[in-house]
């Protein structure tokens, strides 16, 4: 039976979880700046690190919205790394924070709209190969945080908002003239806020694409700056999947803004009550995807996860 949200918390405390550590780690946060030379940019990251995990872990990426930072989503970040993750969450200069923190108020929104261009779109998809490089190249590097810590062969690919769509576009959606940017290193993916995007077939835009997907989004998830994404357009992108390994969970009354630490343009701090079910729930994916465990894939592809939800929300998998 599903419970109300605020009761969350409490199915959690006695609910046993395998795959969730009762002892979870210390989480250690780094800030790394690397330049891709070939492009004259500078692709600011920053690292949870589980202090005491032993190992090689699988890897999570995560690519924040428009006009956010590699700070954003941090409750994401501390929750994966204590996980058995190392999460890496880079910034994308150009959509990140800087084309509004030192715009006059009344012009912040329209700075944003600018900066979700075609450019930026596709500064960010060579943000997250040039990412996925230097950690092929930091794994060897001798002395280096992360070397010998990844295992490389289990990289996991999520963002919100404009991050969804640029997780979209590493998993292989379909552009106009049948144009797609798969990375191969890439082996499931998470997208919260997910957008069908201008492409004319949603089935034509995400029917090829290839590995597990789990979608997250609310009933009140509206766009801030394109009416013409919905909450109900949203939906299409999980339609639009190949069935075996699609997943999605539906907050009702969830906005746009859940996923994040505060609301747009860094207002106050966002009502956290989601923030619980959308920790458990994509560390389970992850969990399922990146580590192979049969438990979490089990829970996944059952209606256990909506003991995690209220009972107006959803749990969809196929």
């Amino acid at each position: 039976m599903s419970l109300p949200r605020f009761a969350t918390v409490f199915v959690v405390l006695f609910w046993g979880s395998s795959w969730i550590a009762a002892d979870s780690p210390k989480v250690t946060t780094h800030r790394i700046d690397p330049r891709d030379e070939t492009r004259d940019r500078v692709v600011p990251i920053k690292v949870y690190l589980p202090e005491s995990a032993k190992g090689p872990l699988p890897v999570v990426l995560f690519s924040h919205g428009l006009g956010g930072s590699r700070e954003g989503s941090s409750y994401l970040g501390e929750f994966w790394a204590q996980s058995g993750y190392v999460a890496v969450f880079p910034q994308h200069v150009g959509s990140d924070d800087s084309i509004w923190k030192d715009t006059i108020p009344g012009k912040r929104f329209a700075a944003l709209k600018d900066a979700a261009n075609g450019q930026a779109f596709w500064d960010r998809v060579e943000d997250v190969k040039f990412v996925l490089d230097q950690l092929e190249m930091w794994q060897t590097e001798p002395n280096h945080l992360l070397s010998r810590r990844m295992e490389l062969d289990k990289i996991g690919m999520s963002g919100h908002s404009f991050g969804g769509r640029t997780t979209q576009a590493t998993m292989g959606q379909k552009f106009a003239f049948n144009r797609s940017f798969p990375d191969p290193r890439l082996d499931a993916f998470i997208v919260m806020s997910p957008s069908p995007g201008e492409f004319p077939n949603p089935d034509r835009a995400f029917g090829g694409v290839k590995h597990p997907v789990l979608c997250m989004t609310g009933t009140r998830d509206n766009s801030p700056l394109d009416p013409r994404i919905t909450p109900e357009s949203r939906l299409k992108v999980y339609e639009s999947l190949p069935s075996g390994n699609k997943f999605q969970v539906v907050f009702d009354h969830g906005s746009h803004s859940i996923f994040s630490d505060h609301e747009l343009l860094g207002g106050k701090q966002r009502d956290p009550r989601y923030h619980l079910a959308i920790q458990k729930l994509t560390t389970a994916f992850w969990d399922a995807y990146l580590k192979g465990d049969s438990n979490a894939l089990r829970f996944l592809k059952s209606d256990e996860p909506k003991r995690l939800l209220s009972d107006a929300d959803q749990w969809l998998h196929e």
